[in-house]
């Protein structure tokens, strides 16, 4: 079973087997012995990648479970002597990871040296269990699914423009004003935008033609800095700049509703003693940070 989790996570048998400290051969021995011994193909495979069977996803939850039990129960043998030990994989949006959980990180590794920390800090939703991801925090409302999600704050969406900007051109008051403003998108496909706002009677539709289209939030944020126009971001991109008064929220009154930001994981009440142990520090951090209120 480990050798099969360890397949899935590192997507593929080369990878597993440096993992494993095993040759190669040795883990596909044994995940084939493992399929005839169910009578079920795990894995599909081809000369790039390793893709699960629908047998293979069924059954990869059930030794993530298993597993998980064994090592609560080694953990209950050993009492306050066991430590959480292996590999943890984590992914966060890019800035939200620099500012938010590389420090949850630091603190996690120094308190458990025996653990080996994988962030994956990209603006992309990844998939936990096809990728061998443990830890994800996800921003904005979650799809149905088999994970575990716990809530640990919200962030907005803004409107923010630099004081120097915004003593040239004016302080928008309502967005119909946005029509003679400079405007900075991220990643735009085409020439117009559209920035949807929320009234008590319905939503307003402003269609935005920017002078500077960029493909990262950091960028964005730059030129709104440097006095160049108004961008639009999520709230905790910008903490840092709004508390030091570098940017201003403009707007406020029309901002679209909260959205959520929750810490997800795929074990459930199986998580191993690596993972529990990262969901503590980071839900209690996260929490407790006034920026995500």
């Amino acid at each position: 079973m480990t050798t099969f989790v360890t397949v899935v996570d590192t997507g593929g048998f080369s990878a597993a087997a440096r993992k494993l400290d095993v040759s190669t051969s040795v883990v596909s021995r044994i995940v084939t012995e493992l399929e005839q011994h169910l009578g079920v193909g795990l894995l599909t495979r081809t000369t790039r990648l390793v893709r699960l069977t629908e047998a293979g996803s069924s059954y990869l939850e059930d030794c993530r479970r298993i597993l998980g039990e064994i090592d609560n129960a080694e953990r209950s043998a050993a009492g306050t002597r066991a430590a959480p030990r292996g590999q943890l994989n984590v992914t966060a949006p890019v800035l939200f990871g620099r500012e938010y959980v590389m420090p949850i990180a630091l603190d996690y590794l120094a308190r458990y040296p025996e653990v080996d920390l994988n962030c994956w800090f990209v603006d992309r939703v990844i998939n936990m269990i096809d990728e061998g991801v443990d830890v994800a925090v996800r921003i904005g409302e979650l799809p149905d699914s088999s994970l575990q999600a716990t809530r640990v704050g919200q962030v907005r969406r803004i409107v923010c423009a630099s004081p120097a900007y915004l003593d040239r051109h004016g302080v928008p008051r309502v967005p119909d004003d946005l029509a003679d403003h400079v405007a900075i998108l991220l990643n735009s496909v085409s020439v117009a935008s559209e920035w949807r706002f929320n009234t008590r009677q319905e939503p307003i539709i402003a269609i935005m033609r920017p002078r500077l289209t960029t493909t990262t939030n950091d960028s964005a944020i730059a030129a709104a800095v440097a006095g160049f126009g108004l961008t639009r971001v999520l709230s905790y991109q910008v903490a840092n700049q709004l508390r030091d008064g570098t940017l201003k929220i403009v707007l406020a009154d029309f901002e679209p509703p909260a959205l959520p930001v929750n810490v997800v994981h795929r074990e459930g009440r199986y998580a191993t003693h690596k993972v529990r142990a990262f969901l503590d520090l980071a839900i209690d951090t996260l929490r407790a940070d006034s920026r995500l209120g």
